[in-house]
């Protein structure tokens, strides 16, 4: 399932799925009398389900959000969710009027794609275009391309290590634009070669937040503090047996890689990467999986590494080398070379009913994890782990759609977030 699309967006799904569960009984609208209005009125001769619902959200970076969402469902031959079409406009009390435009598609199991962009008055901007085929590897091949633009004034920086401070906090801006594609050879449905490369321009700029130290002027000398562009290429392996790409319930997905980025091949800056991710599910009961995430990743040859591509540990997504999930800190709370981090869920089912013929489910799911980020790669990945606890939300759509709100506490407080997809 695609990633980065809609950090808001979960609030709106539960609610959707709540409201669609209604009108699927015969509960919802009943206010009015909907046989006398004209054909094209009527919301029951629409081509999708529409449904108004307000916006509040909150970030652990970026504010509070006040708006309107407006999300159509469409759904196919089979009456699965087959598209998801969800505009908005909001508020910020921080980056000011704003909202978006979004597009989810799911053709079919094995292939997805999605449009969106978004902005607000003060800096932020976004477009990102994701196509990706060949998801289940039943055929020879898997494909996936991206274009990614953002202007993101939220961001956090705190220096570098794993015991920064919250007195080190600093806010800065990521321009960015990026290219990314993956080819991968399926040698059998499990088991898949891949070559990655994604081209990278970045530079970073004063943030949003005048309230606190901008990063250009308290880390001067940290390195990319002036951005800077790489060439960045990939060779991974990956072996899965999930019963899922989406929603899994058994089975389990190992990702091993080798990256770099080099001076003699256009980039600005030269440093390797490699790491490995895990993941494996049990259902215990049928109305329980316990999900479980590993991930340890090393750069070491990093002296010239930037601080936007070291390692980042803090948040709700997990993004391979990008971002990995800790959601008692706010995203990049942690930053430095190598980074360790192990995650558990217990996913339990507490309701489920038809949604006109799709399979809606409720979950809450207690978490636990723990991580650390370390700058020398003979130091003990396991010692001086940051703990977090905390309990998810989650609204799933089977086949494809999953909404969470997560709840964490960490040694700086708690932190709320709200996504599509699960956190890892």
């Amino acid at each position: 399932m695609v990633v980065l699309l809609m950090k808001r967006v979960t609030r709106w799904l539960m609610l959707a799925l709540v409201l669609i569960t209604c009108a699927s009984r015969g509960e919802a609208f009943s206010l009015l009398d909907r046989s006398t209005w004209p054909g094209w009125m009527n919301p029951s001769n629409w081509p999708f389900t529409l449904i108004p619902i307000p916006e509040v959200a909150t970030d652990p970076n970026a504010g509070t959000t006040y708006g309107l969402l407006m999300v159509a469902l469409f759904e196919d031959s089979h009456k699965q969710i087959s598209s998801i079409f969800a505009p908005d406009l909001n508020n910020n009390t921080k980056l000011g009027f704003g909202g978006g435009l979004r597009y989810f598609a799911y053709p079919s199991e094995d292939t997805e794609w999605y449009a969106l962009t978004e902005f607000h008055e003060n800096i932020e901007r976004r477009v990102d275009l994701d196509y990706s085929t060949g998801r289940q590897h039943q055929s020879q091949w898997s494909f996936e391309g991206r274009l990614f633009f953002e202007r993101d004034p939220t961001e956090r920086f705190f220096g570098i290590g794993n015991n920064t401070g919250e007195g080190g906090e600093s806010n800065y801006t990521t321009e960015q634009v990026y290219v990314r594609g993956l080819i991968g050879w399926n040698a059998t449905e499990n088991f898949q070669m891949a070559l990655v490369s994604r081209p990278r321009f970045v530079r970073i700029q004063e943030g949003a937040f005048n309230t606190i130290p901008q990063t250009i002027d308290l880390y001067r000398n940290v390195k990319g503090i002036n951005g800077g562009s790489e060439i960045y290429n990939e060779a991974r392996a990956t072996y899965d047996t999930r019963d899922s790409v989406d929603i899994p319930h058994s089975g389990g997905l190992i990702i091993a890689y080798y990256g770099l980025a080099d001076r003699r091949f256009m980039s600005s800056v030269s440093y390797n990467r490699t790491g490995v991710d895990f993941h494996h599910y049990w259902t215990v009961f049928p109305r329980l999986t316990i999900a479980t995430h590993a991930y340890l990743q090393y750069i070491p040859a990093g002296n010239e590494t930037p601080f936007w591509a070291m390692a980042r540990l803090g948040g709700d997504e997990s993004q391979l080398y990008d971002q990995q999930t800790l959601r008692g800190y706010g995203v990049g709370r942690w930053v430095d070379n190598n980074l360790s981090v192990g995650n558990v869920e217990f996913r339990t089912k507490v309701y489920e009913a038809d949604l006109f013929g799709t399979h809606g489910v409720a979950q809450v799911a207690p978490f636990l994890e723990a991580g650390r980020v370390f700058h020398s790669p003979s130091t003990d990945p396991l010692e001086s782990l940051h703990p977090v606890g905390g309990v998810g939300f989650r609204a799933i759509a089977e086949p494809f759609v999953v909404g969470y709100v997560d709840v964490g506490w960490g040694g700086e407080g708690a932190a709320v977030f709200s996504g599509v997809n699960y956190p890892f």
